[in-house]
């Protein structure tokens, strides 16, 4: 008998678990906005029940609101509370594909004082995303300074 993972293939510990008002046309959306390809899809009653998407070397978990377990997607309650992070090659063009597939600009990408190219949006169903290139290796203790003249040049902040 072999022995199973206890963190299965492919996975890394935390995974982003994404709930949706409207999962499959998410499934499309993140497809064509970040290239993720479907690996898994269950439904049940007419409803995506869960399904897993590959970004890169991450993995992605999505699934349909289910209000009656407490499960309700970013437009139901009205906000999102947390962002998934992406590290990505070419900021520029994955926030340009993102935003031509749907996405709403938030912050356009821009040097930013911890050394990514940075920039974050929204989804078409609410979920917050930034999306960053790693462009400058910062010392932790250049960082307060850095951060205080970012913050104190105007329109500047991130």
């Amino acid at each position: 008998m072999t022995a199973v993972q206890p963190v299965p293939n492919g996975f890394h510990t935390v995974t982003p678990h994404l709930i949706l008002s409207d999962a499959s046309r998410a499934i499309d959306f993140y497809v064509k906005a970040f290239g993720a390809d479907l690996l898994k899809r269950h439904d049940i009653g007419g409803k995506l029940m869960h399904a897993t998407l590959a970004i890169g070397d991450s993995m992605l978990m999505l699934a349909e609101e289910f209000p009656e377990q407490g499960l309700r997607s970013p437009g139901s309650v009205g906000e999102t509370t947390t962002t998934v992070h992406l590290y990505v090659d070419d900021v520029d063009t994955w926030y340009a594909r993102a935003v031509a597939a749907g996405a709403q600009a938030i912050m356009p990408p821009m040097d930013a004082f911890w050394g990514d190219r940075y920039g974050m949006l929204i989804d078409p169903f609410g979920h917050r995303w930034s999306i960053a290139t790693h462009i400058e290796d910062v010392a932790d203790d250049d960082i307060p300074a850095r951060a205080a003249a970012a913050f104190a040049a105007p329109g500047e902040g991130a």
